[in-house]
């Protein structure tokens, strides 16, 4: 610590970044200060008390049983409280299953559970799940994807909700392994388009026994088969007609094309600022991949161009979870994905002309090999301006613990905080018991939901309740939370991009369905704003090519734009 302060002392160029301390950016003019880091997980006490069910719990045999659920945050009623949405699985030999679980939000930091009356009390084999105002009335609707056939949840605006899956035309007429999905309006015609990842072929599911060849064992010890050695299933996007259905223009489009990828998690963003939305799916042990908008309904993958297919030693990692976001202020949308044991996490760093870079050991991620990462988010926890890294781990095996391995089955969350320069540090072990729990976590989602301007983060975990991580760190930063409504573009306003101005330094951010692992966050931009307590000027920038100019926005609210109205 002595030789760190000494040589900021000498220098005057840097903050001395040790320790309790908490580096802010100079060039905004903040200073150095005490930072205390504490999460605790205070589901219980909110009152989301269910368990999530999926697979077995001592011992799991088919790949089928391994993936787990994702969480939404929702705002179903519009009161202005986000709720939130879990989606729940079965076991194999059980024939009642359990059904998702809706949760709203009182107000008062607890939450009432809503499903029965709700109509989102289903049952089956869940995976993800992704949010979106697909018919522009004003509700927020659900889509969620299963093994078997898919449920679209229209809300019919009183707190509850009808399936028109099939009537939609997005249930699948054939029963597939469905993987994440996302929302996104790719011909920016104003209507929510659907992206829909498959994962394996439906058939491979449950098909081989652990042991049953040389991709079903660990260490040479007997697991389950997959995903390597199964049949791959195949992408699928709907477009949506802008009269409650949808047309299935996978083949069409050509996001059908790639063949033998392993799909499990969408994300969405413009990553070569052209005005139209490009999609990157993490792919598990096959080349990930990431379609570009050529703007006349069809795509092209162009993940091998752009490196982002592989890592940096061109192999195709077990990725499962992503998150984007301009991490490092240079104006640009960039990637971090989630890998298995034996493997790092990647960052691939956004160059500009659809050209990435891993940079994960030079931005100090690539430390630890022990964890099976599954979802990851880029948020802002201490609001400095920064964005930093939540991760969530649990490995696929429930037995692993009894191999010669060194590795676990439940395994803490990971907390990096950035220092700002391009470089994160991990503070894991002083972040609090929330942060070190050790559970079989699998999705993750992260909105402010008791108002006090600071982000929460809900965990799901297999075979046990979900986490409900409350930030008690005490920051006395400042913070905007920016929500969008569109009139030309989708109601939503996904895909629109906000761009902040506050001493100085400039953020980025793009409103999107899902993130992280079959999860969905609140579709609210969060900002950390440091010692500023206002923003020079707030541009939100349109699907549609419109765009709002608020300038000398008060900080510490949530700041509603509406397209072409400005602000209220």
């Amino acid at each position: 610590m002595r030789r760190c302060c000494l040589n900021w002392i000498l220098r005057k160029t840097k903050t001395c970044r040790w320790g309790l301390y908490l580096g802010l950016a100079s060039a905004s003019g903040w200073v150095s200060q005490p930072l205390r880091i504490d999460f605790v997980d205070i589901a219980a006490k909110a009152g989301l008390s269910k368990t999530l069910v999926y697979g077995g719990e001592s011992s799991q045999d088919y790949l089928l049983e391994s993936t787990g659920t994702g969480v939404a945050v929702i705002d179903f009623d519009n009161n202005g409280h986000p709720d939130l949405f879990f989606v729940n699985g079965t076991r194999f030999r059980e024939t009642s299953g359990t059904a998702n679980l809706l949760y709203r939000n009182r107000g008062n930091g607890t939450f009432e559970d809503v499903s029965e009356k709700s109509g989102i009390a289903d049952t089956g084999w869940g995976q993800a799940v992704c949010t979106g105002d697909f018919d522009n009335d004003g509700w927020t609707d659900l889509f969620v994807t299963y093994y078997g056939n898919n449920k679209l949840y229209r809300s019919n605006g009183n707190g509850t909700f009808t399936d028109v899956g099939h009537k939609s035309g997005v249930a699948g007429s054939q029963p597939r392994w469905n993987s994440g999905c996302t929302f996104l309006d790719y011909d920016n015609d104003g209507y929510l388009d659907l992206f829909v990842a498959s994962y394996v072929a439906y058939e491979d599911a449950a098909h081989l026994a652990p042991g049953s060849n040389k991709y079903c064992l660990l260490k040479g010890a007997p697991v389950m088969c997959g995903p390597t050695g199964l049949k791959a299933g195949t992408n699928m996007l709907y477009h949506n007609n802008g009269d409650g259905t949808f047309s299935d223009v996978s083949a069409a489009s050509h996001i059908a094309d790639p063949k033998g990828r392993y799909s499990l998690q969408p994300i969405t963003a413009d990553f070569d600022e052209d005005g139209r939305t490009d999609i990157f799916v993490a792919c598990d042990a096959t080349p990930n991949i990431l379609y570009r908008n050529s703007g006349d309904g069809t795509f092209k993958d162009g993940a091998l161009e752009a490196g982002v297919a592989f890592d940096e030693n061109g192999r195709a990692e077990a990725t499962m979870g992503v998150d984007v976001a301009d991490y490092d202020g240079n104006q640009s949308t960039d990637l971090f994905v989630t890998s298995f044991s034996d493997e790092t996490p990647t960052l691939y760093r956004n160059e500009g002309k659809w050209n990435f870079s891993d940079v994960t050991f030079r931005a100090r991620l690539g430390h630890y090999t022990r964890y099976v990462g599954w979802s990851a988010l880029f948020l802002d926890f201490d609001s400095d301006g920064w964005k930093d890294l939540f991760i969530v781990n649990g490995h696929i095996y429930p037995q692993v613990d009894h191999f010669p391995s060194g590795l676990s089955y439940y395994q803490n969350r990971q907390l990096y905080r950035n220092r700002g320069d391009g470089t994160f540090e991990d503070v894991t072990e002083r972040s609090g018991p929330g942060i070190l729990r050790k559970t079989a976590g699998r999705g993750s989602a992260a909105e402010d939901l008791d108002g006090d301007g600071q982000l929460e983060m809900v965990v799901t975990n297999m075979n046990d309740k979900p986490s409900l991580l409350r930030n008690q760190s005490g920051t006395n930063s400042n913070w905007i939370i920016i929500q969008l409504v569109g009139q030309k573009s989708n109601r939503s306003g996904i895909g629109a991009r906000v761009e902040i101005t506050a001493n100085g330094r400039r953020q980025r951010g793009e409103v999107r369905s899902s993130s992280g692992y079959y999860s969905s966050s609140g579709q609210r931009l969060h900002f950390g704003l440091g010692t500023a307590k206002k923003i020079d000027a707030v541009l939100v920038s349109w699907p549609s090519g419109k765009k709002d100019l608020i300038t000398d926005v008060a900080g510490n609210r949530v700041l509603l734009v509406r397209e072409g109205e400005g602000s209220r």
